[in-house]
């Protein structure tokens, strides 16, 4: 009897469910008959090897000429030569796909040599991390920071401002930055590729895949320049051609390769998470594919529950945790790399900015606890939020009373100097004890230059109509009951402290009953164009009634440094996100912006201005190619 190996297929086994790799020996004896039953001669492990091989059986027929059929299954006998030629050819088109995808991305990169639409954002943000300033983005730090790292290793120094779109570069080296984002834009038809070529097994599906890529015009063009778009997609098409990868290898659970996969599809989804948000679309796509995979898992009967555990185990390691890990480490390194005060200051609380370097509050000291008679400024809690403020300038006829005008100011001033009263109208002795001011007590606040009184009453305030006027009122701290407003701690409780920097409070007016606001609106020029303040009486709890006293004097306590009251990496990394998530709540089209619907993007209804700055110079337009986004 003569034995001759006709090779190995993957087939649906409705017992072991639709990945069981079943292997078939033929067995050809020439003497007897054209029809010969094979038995099943798979193995899955520990709890089949008991099981009776003879079930489930496939019938084959063999001819006398030798072709081989089985039953209701297509045998695949594929020559090893013809394997190895369509292995070759698959090797040589990824080649050929790279290289085309490179010299389409790198075609004129340093073209033109002036600042091409969003590099004046992106670039800046790189020199940002170059000199290890402070700034402030709605997007996560991986994808600036792989820019400043860029410029930084081709020796460009951060000095260039990128102050507008068509400033030209002049001596300033920028090659470096654009080519990272084109070598990363250069990798997506690669991508593509080899996802199509793993889900479809065919070449010329996956070269025409490659092909649209390779050839579009808009991801030509938003891969050339420094934006944080080729760098998105890179991580976004790397985690799904990690996850089909991976997908393909279940029958090799636990190898090398398997894990190799795995890891990758993990690390490239907190790639993507990290340069924009919108990366949690591919992450919710991963996640849906693993249930359906762990749900498959759970229901083969003849997968032991320890092995599943494995499996399961494995995925929250690779795909959960891990993730995770990275994503808090690119913000650990973006906080320990920006530790110089810079002008995203602003748009974080007093506390964050006392561990910049160069900000007023880096290694200073003051009192703890607010207590009366202090000299305090406070400070909108709100993105951008400013200090409670005043001056001579009295609101102009027809705005609400004619009383001096209480505003909000970006700036430090010495016009935001306030002193904390209690609510008798008497100057506070010097030999008195101290008081400490509690959560619940009812204060004054007294305007230092001007001494007026923090006021409000049922006038409409100057902009947002329903709401009621903020003023400053009196004659040398003396006024009336609309001076009095009652301190709450956000949180807190009767008798709980106020503490400097960390706590959050609300000025809830006694007369009126409602909250001090700031609205974030801008005043005309009679109120100098600085921000307005009213009195809301919508008492919902919202950043843009909450403050916080940020400079604090009184001679009466002793002053403890800042260091004690720096906030802890989780708490800065909580606040960052939420003031990413307002910033990103907070975008609308400006006045004449250019702007699409979802509708205009399939068709390429219109394109995008890149660059133009006069009628001779270099031009980039941004226009899709309709074809390939029908495709």
């Amino acid at each position: 009897m003569s034995v001759e190996s006709r090779g190995c297929e993957s087939e649906y086994d409705p017992k072991h469910g639709s990945s069981a790799l079943r292997k078939r020996v033929t067995e050809r004896e020439p003497h007897k008959g054209n029809v010969k039953v094979a038995e099943n001669t798979e193995t899955r492990g520990a709890n089949n090897k008991h099981q009776n091989h003879s079930l489930n059986p496939r019938l084959k027929l063999q001819d006398i000429g030798g072709t081989e059929h089985v039953l209701g299954l297509k045998k695949c006998n594929t020559p090893a030569s013809t394997t190895s030629a369509h292995q070759e050819w698959t090797v040589y088109s990824l080649i050929l796909v790279a290289l085309l995808s490179l010299c389409t991305r790198f075609y004129k990169i340093l073209e033109p040599p002036h600042i091409c639409w969003d590099e004046t954002h992106f670039g800046k943000m790189g020199s940002y991390y170059i000199n290890q300033t402070f700034f402030f983005d709605v997007h996560p730090p991986l994808g600036k920071m792989l820019i400043g790292l860029a410029g930084y290793l081709t020796g460009y120094d951060g000095s260039f401002p990128f102050a507008k779109p068509g400033d030209k570069f002049e001596e300033h080296n920028y090659a470096g930055m654009r080519a990272f984002c084109a070598l990363l834009g250069s990798c997506l038809p690669p991508f593509a590729y080899l996802t199509v070529l793993e889900l479809s097994k065919s070449l010329p599906a996956a070269l025409i895949t490659a092909s649209l890529l390779i050839f579009d015009t808009g991801c030509i063009t938003i891969s050339q320049y420094i934006l944080l778009d080729p760098i998105l997609m890179f991580f976004i098409l790397g985690s799904v051609l990690s996850m089909v990868k991976f997908s393909s290898h279940r029958e090799r659970a636990f190898s090398g390769s398997w894990w190799l996969w795995l890891l990758l599809t993990g690390v490239n989804l907190a790639g993507a998470l990290g340069v924009k948000f919108v990366g949690l679309f591919v992450i919710l796509l991963v996640g849906m594919n693993t249930v359906r995979d762990l749900w498959n898992l759970l229901g083969d009967i003849n997968l032991s529950l320890v092995l599943f555990g494995k499996h399961l185990l494995a995925r929250v390691f690779c795909l959960i945790l891990l993730p995770a890990s990275l994503y808090i480490s690119f913000f650990a390194i973006h906080f320990l790399v920006l530790n110089k005060s810079g002008p995203g200051d602003g748009f974080f609380s007093s506390a964050f900015q006392s561990r910049l370097i160069g900000n007023n509050l880096h290694n200073a000291s003051m009192p703890e606890y607010l207590a009366y008679g202090s000299t305090i400024t406070m400070k909108n809690v709100r993105i951008a939020g400013g200090y409670l403020h005043s001056h001579w300038h009295l609101y102009p006829e027809g705005v609400g009373a004619r009383q001096q005008q209480i505003t909000a100011y970006s700036h430090k001033d010495f016009n935001n100097l306030w002193f904390v009263r209690n609510q008798d109208f008497k100057t506070e002795n010097p030999t008195d004890p101290v008081e400490f001011v509690k959560h619940g007590d009812i204060i004054r606040l007294e305007h230092k230059e001007t001494s007026r009184n923090l006021h409000s009453h049922l006038h409409e305030a100057p902009l947002t109509k329903k709401h009621f006027q903020v003023t400053g009122y009196g004659i040398n701290g003396t006024g009336d009951p609309n001076d009095f407003w009652q301190i709450e701690v956000c949180g807190g409780k009767p008798g709980d402290l106020v503490k400097v920097l960390r706590s959050k409070v609300r000025l809830i007016h006694l007369s009126t009953g409602c909250v001090l606001y700031s609205s974030g609106k801008t005043l005309p020029k009679w109120g100098w164009e600085q921000v307005e303040v009213s009195c809301s009486p919508y008492l919902k709890d919202t950043p843009n009634s909450q403050w916080n006293f940020e400079d604090h004097v009184n001679a009466k306590l002793p002053n403890i440094s800042l260091e004690v009251l720096k906030p802890s990496f989780p708490e800065i990394l909580l606040e960052s996100h939420i003031v990413m998530i307002r910033g990103n709540s907070g975008l609308k089209p400006k006045d004449n912006e250019v702007s699409s619907k979802p509708w205009h993007w399939p068709i390429n209804y219109q394109g995008l201005r890149f660059s133009g700055v006069n009628e001779t110079e270099y031009r980039i337009y941004l226009l899709g190619n309709p074809s390939d986004a029908g495709c």
